[in-house]
């Protein structure tokens, strides 16, 4: 069983940055892909990035490239999210997930366990 709990989220203006953090407990998370995802009101839950257990190789969403960097600390069993030039549409809930794969995926199938997000919201 595998415990997530992300921080950092909050209230930011447009243009801003986050960097959230996702705290693992339970299992070690350093053989699996972890992944963030975002849900706004009233839309479905969406992927944003993945990033391999050893760190060299992540994936992101258009909507996240240039913008955001994923990154791990085996060492720490967290993961991070920097988001900087933040976007009004970027306001959602952020989800850290953990998957069973050590290969990048990007749908909410194929993660396993999920911490209880994080609030972001982004003023114009």
């Amino acid at each position: 069983q595998v415990q997530l709990v992300e921080s950092g989220g909050g209230l930011v203006q447009a243009g801003g940055s986050l960097r959230l953090s996702c705290a693992a407990s339970g299992r070690t998370l350093s053989t699996h892909t972890m992944g963030w995802f975002r849900q706004a009101p009233g839309k479905e839950r969406e992927f944003v990035a993945a990033i391999k257990w050893r760190g060299d190789n992540t994936y992101y969403a258009d909507t996240a490239k240039g913008r955001f960097t994923i990154s791990r600390d085996n060492a720490k069993n967290t993961v991070y999210l920097q988001m900087n030039s933040l976007k009004p549409e970027d306001t959602a809930v952020y989800y850290c997930a953990d998957s069973r794969y050590i290969r990048v995926v990007v749908t909410t199938a194929e993660y396993d366990y999920w911490g209880q997000g994080t609030q972001v919201t982004v003023s114009s």
